[in-house]
């Protein structure tokens, strides 16, 4: 679980960063289903990535439940230089 003054660290995160963290830490690029763009890890989780090319943050909303469906904890999110 991430304590809530790192949620405000990450809200500027851009999707470009972000897309590069999943695929660093396993994460495949599988399909796109609509705008979203869904990542798979080897181990079975799997991500969606709602991506339009004209905004380059997520909403803090969104961007939780990415982080919660990757299940990376505090360690991950430096280890992959997003914190």
């Amino acid at each position: 679980m991430i304590p809530p003054p790192l949620w405000e660290q990450l809200r500027n995160t851009p999707v470009r960063k972000l897309i590069r963290a999943l695929e660093h830490d396993g994460f495949r690029y599988k399909r796109r289903k609509g705008v979203a763009r869904v990542y798979r890890h080897p181990d079975g989780r799997r991500v969606s990535i709602h991506y339009h090319h004209g905004g380059d943050t997520l909403p803090l909303g969104t961007l939780r439940q990415v982080i919660e469906a990757t299940s990376w904890t505090k360690d991950d999110l430096r280890r992959l230089d997003l914190l």
